[in-house]
């Protein structure tokens, strides 16, 4: 079972607005409301792709009450903590016109220490249920960056597998703990280094670095020219085939999803980048955020060109 950590969890609500105008009166031409937040769409990914899931983080209120009902609609089994307040809602406008998409991201619920203790122990406990964890996003007001962290010395004290895909601060901080795979883009790396990287040479010298300090597992994406994988075998290239992109928000999750995915199946390093840059690329050809067709991601998988350029 693979357990996904999402304590930011939010109602992610998609406008398709044709020719969005700032500071003018939009008139909505289609609106869907799906159960958000990074590791929610590593949850709902996972379990299209066949895996038993198990969510937990953080939900309030009214709205936490239909993010548990949604992502149980999609097969996912939960086990939350409630809080205090109202989980968040993160709005995402497309326009079809302009090929644009802008967001808004409310900050959610703010978080007691009480209820911190309280995760922790629950997180304790669902650890002997899973072998392997996926920790995605931000984390809500009043959660400190020493968070992140603590889950992976938990984690990995349990002999357990841990992805963490999150950025800024608690990346930095995270990667001191050494979770079994991250997955920074090109700006989180050179934030990581203190290294400038101009070029691709030093782009992968610097994933190196990061991946012999510790890390079993380190992927970075390279957006349209798909991604690298370090890894101690050595680092690969995915090359992803040219697609007619509708959604690409929630692709980086469903990448996580697939990678999680490898982990508890034992992939080799080689299969488990094309699996999960198939899943990745799939998603994007939907509407929905973190959603995908089996049927797309089969046809993509064997499209994908793997190639171990060091």
């Amino acid at each position: 079972m693979i357990l996904t950590v999402t304590l930011n969890a939010a109602i992610d609500k998609r406008y398709v607005v044709e020719n969005y105008q700032v500071g003018e009166v939009n008139r909505v031409k289609e609106c869907a409301y799906v159960a958000g937040g990074k590791g929610l769409n590593v949850s709902k990914t996972a379990t299209i792709a066949g895996a038993k899931v198990l969510a937990t983080g953080f939900v309030g209120g009214h709205a936490g009450a239909y993010i548990i009902e949604a992502v149980e609609a999609q097969g996912v089994e939960t086990d939350f903590i409630q809080v205090k307040g109202e989980s968040r809602s993160c709005i995402n406008i497309f326009d079809p016109i302009h090929k644009t998409q802008t967001e808004f991201l409310e900050p959610g619920v703010v978080v007691s220490e009480e209820e911190q203790r309280a995760f922790y122990l629950k997180y304790d406990e669902l650890l002997k249920k899973c072998e392997v964890i996926a920790v995605s996003g931000s984390v809500p007001k009043g959660v400190g960056s020493d968070m992140y962290p603590r889950l992976v010395e938990m984690a990995k004290a349990a002999g357990k597998k841990i992805i963490v895909d999150t950025s800024g601060a608690l990346l930095e901080e995270v990667v001191k703990a050494k979770p079994h795979m991250i997955k920074p883009n090109i700006d989180e790396i050179r934030m990581l280094t203190g290294k400038a990287i101009l070029n691709r040479e030093e782009l992968v010298e610097a994933g190196i670095e990061l991946q012999k300090s510790g890390i079993e597992r380190v992927v970075i994406s390279l957006g349209a020219e798909g991604s690298l994988m370090f890894v101690e075998e050595g680092v690969y290239q995915a090359r992803v085939p040219k697609i007619d992109a509708v959604n690409t928000v929630g692709c980086g999750d469903c990448m996580t999803a697939g990678f999680a995915i490898s982990f508890e199946q034992h992939m080799e390093p080689e299969e488990a980048l094309r699996f999960a840059s198939a899943t990745s690329s799939a998603s994007a050809m939907r509407e929905e955020t973190g959603y995908f067709v089996k049927e797309d991601m089969e046809a993509l998988y064997h499209q994908i060109q793997i190639e171990k350029i060091k």
